[in-house]
């Protein structure tokens, strides 16, 4: 089953046990691809497996900065609904790496571009950014490429 479609199911049997997080969350992803349907100038159309993970992906990523922004405003309430939004988005995201496969993957970026220091971030970033997309914060990945950048120059 595609993405679109399961979402599209979940959405069903959520308002059916009447989970209103859940409705709310799945509605306003909905939209979100649909808008992403009119931008490609494909509207009825559907989108692919890919194109609808890149709108969760961007919809998960607002959820994080919207956190962080309430957080820091000292709006915990706010933060709090956002994160409960966060987590049903990251139902439909990629299984995140942990901590020692980012390093391996970071390792073997570097290894297989040359990387020589800070300058090189570019070339380490986009094809980790690619090959595992949804599976890895960008700032994240950028704070941990950096460090492993320095530490090779130094």
């Amino acid at each position: 089953m595609s993405l679109g479609k399961q979402i599209e199911a979940d959405y069903i049997s959520a308002y059916k046990a009447r989970e209103s997080l859940k409705v709310s969350v799945l509605r306003m992803l909905k939209t979100a691809i649909k808008n992403r349907l009119v931008d490609l100038c494909r509207p009825g159309g559907e989108l692919t497996d890919e194109e609808v993970l890149d709108v969760i992906i961007k919809e998960a990523k607002q959820r994080r900065d919207s956190i962080a922004e309430y957080k820091k405003a000292g709006r915990e309430d706010l933060a709090g609904k956002e994160a409960d939004e966060l987590a049903v988005l990251e139902t439909y995201l990629p299984k995140a790496l942990s901590d020692e496969e980012l390093a391996a993957v970071i390792s073997e970026a570097i290894a297989r571009v040359g990387a020589k220091g800070p300058g090189d971030m570019g070339k380490v970033m986009g094809p980790i950014m690619k090959a595992y997309k949804g599976r890895v914060d960008g700032g994240k990945l950028s704070s941990a490429v950096k460090a492993r950048l320095a530490a090779l120059q130094g």
